[in-house]
Formats: C-alpha cells, structure tokens, sequence
C-alpha cells in the first residue's frame, strides 16, 4: 500500500481547490439568537443555605417565570406568626414578580447591586443574595450536575433532590473536632 505524498512536505492544504465545502440544507432550521440549550434550576434556601425549594426548568425561560412554580413547590411551610422575607436580585424587579411574592406571605427585598452596596455603607441590613449563590455553588461540587447529560428531566431532578438532601444533610450536623 502506497501513501500518496502530500505537496508541500506535510502542511496543510489551504488553497481555494483544496477546501471541502459542505453543502447547506435550506431545510436545516436556524437557531434563534438567544435561544440556549440546556437546563436552569430555580432555587429557595433559608438564610443558612438549606435548599427549601428546587425546581429546574429549560435554559431559555426567564427567572421571573419559574418565581410562582418555585415558592409554591416549598418542602416546609414557615409558621403562620412570622411573615418571612424574600431577598432577590434585580431580576425579580417588575410587577408580576411583586404580585407573585406578596400573594404568598413574603415581604419582598428586591434590590440591584447598588442598592445593596448603598444599604452595606448606610450600616443597615443587606440583602443575602450570596447565600443562593454559595448553594449553587455547592450543587456545582456534585461534577454529575456540572454538566447535565441526563436526558429526561425526571432523573436530573431526581438527582437534585439527592443533591439537595445531602446538602440538607451536611448543614444539620456538627462535626466536632
């Protein structure tokens, strides 16, 4: 068997005979600027981190969208003598998130950055914002929810509940030592 030499010892060929293109398919369907692939997970914790509430959704619907689906699907519901409070980022600003928080007994603290950083300097209490996000991030140290290759929602969930129950779990004990 005879490999056949390729002209100029080895490089790649460049030149406008040498490329191979691909014919496109005028059926092929193009993807919409803004549309992502992929899974999202709305979250509620307590003010330690505990995951009160999960749910997951696809990646291109808006957080205020999955706001109702995520309050209502708590594990625990909170005593009827205190009203809890939500702290949420500027994505939850608007009406219909506002409407969606105080219909379901919580005293909204919906704040930009700014503000926050504002009431940080004023010495008054900041919205916790980063509690959600040190969940998140402990829901990223399972590297089998980095990255979701599952393909049906239902057993990614059910790998979420397991995450969250072990995160539960970790934030019950104590470890003494």
């Amino acid at each position: 068997m005879r490999w056949k030499e390729s002209p100029g010892s080895g490089k790649v060929l460049t030149e406008h005979w040498a490329k191979h293109l691909w014919p496109k398919s005028a059926s092929e369907p193009i993807r919409p600027i803004g549309g992502k692939k992929g899974r999202k997970r709305s979250l509620l914790v307590d003010a330690r981190g505990v995951p009160l509430s999960l749910v997951v959704s696809g990646a291109n619907r808006h957080d205020v969208k999955l706001l109702p689906s995520t309050l209502d699907a708590m594990v625990m519901r909170t005593p009827d003598t205190v009203q809890p409070h939500l702290c949420a980022d500027a994505g939850y600003k608007g009406q219909p998130a506002h409407h969606a928080i105080v219909a379901r007994g919580y005293k909204p603290h919906v704040k930009q950055r700014r503000e926050e950083a504002a009431d940080l300097t004023a010495k008054r209490h900041p919205a916790r914002r980063w509690v959600v996000e040190r969940t998140h991030s402990w829901f990223n140290r399972f590297r089998k929810l980095l990255v979701s290759f599952e393909k049906t929602t239902a057993s990614f969930v059910g790998l979420l509940s397991l995450a969250a129950a072990l995160i539960c779990w970790r934030q019950s004990i104590s470890i003494y030592g």
